[in-house]
């Protein structure tokens, strides 16, 4: 005992303060993309090319966080003159729409239904269901329960069964193979119950994108209530989403 209590009196305090105080992330993070309008054309156009996953409308000059990797080949073929990488992990959205950006999103907060704050704003239990998934998503949604992130002391907890959760928390493309455990998973969970899109598989199918084997995004099957875009979107990104969201 006394050993632990010297171990815990030397390493001191491990968690994070956010959301009291900010986080800044590494900078080599590419968070929230912004367009730069006034890029020549031929800039656009290249980028829009270069995009592996056809995230890019040069024409209307905005960028599908839905589809985008965040892989930086955009901002690297324009050097910066028609995309960047901000450092803002605060990109999700309540309406799958809002993911085409220039590089404004709107305030999650304001979009949150309210009713959902009442009922979960003092305890919220999430069951996560990988569907056909890298396990990017999922070890960047594990990571929350360590003590630097400590989700559980905002009263956010990960469940074992969808009886006892409120909502589930989908990543992975959604295979064929796995389409009828996720519906039977969701079916189980109580009423009213929340869905939540973790990456950029789930919300539009990722690299795996018009594959007959994968969904076009898990809209298409169930209702979602939040879009958590990136590839896979970081441990802060998943915990402002929750927090603005729920709290």
């Amino acid at each position: 005992m006394l050993n632990v209590l010297k171990n815990r009196f030397e390493q001191g305090c491990k968690t994070s303060k956010y959301p009291k105080e900010n986080v800044q992330l590494l900078p080599r993070y590419r968070g929230r993309p912004e367009i730069n309008p006034d890029a020549p054309a031929e800039v656009a156009s290249a980028c829009a090319a270069g995009c592996p996953q056809e995230a890019i409308d040069a024409a209307a000059k905005t960028i599908d966080m839905g589809r985008c990797v965040f892989c930086g080949t955009c901002e690297r073929i324009g050097k910066g003159q028609f995309v960047t990488f901000t450092q803002d992990f605060a990109i999700s959205v309540a309406e799958k729409e809002h993911l085409i950006t220039a590089g404004d999103l709107p305030d999650l907060a304001a979009h949150s239904r309210q009713h959902f704050k009442k009922l979960f704003g003092r305890s919220l239990q999430l069951r996560q269901v990988s569907a056909a998934g890298c396990n990017a998503c999922e070890a960047d949604l594990n990571v929350l329960a360590t003590p630097f992130f400590d989700l559980a002391r905002f009263g956010i907890n990960f469940v074992a069964s969808p009886r006892h959760a409120d909502g589930i928390v989908v990543t992975g493309p959604i295979s064929r193979n796995m389409k009828t455990a996720l519906l039977q998973t969701f079916e189980a969970t109580p009423e009213p119950r929340v869905v939540i899109a973790v990456g950029s598989c789930t919300l539009t199918g990722g690299p795996f994108r018009g594959s007959p084997e994968v969904s076009e995004g898990l809209d298409a099957i169930l209702p979602v209530d939040l879009f958590i875009p990136g590839c896979p979107p970081h441990p802060m990104s998943n915990l402002h989403a929750l927090l603005t969201f729920f709290k």
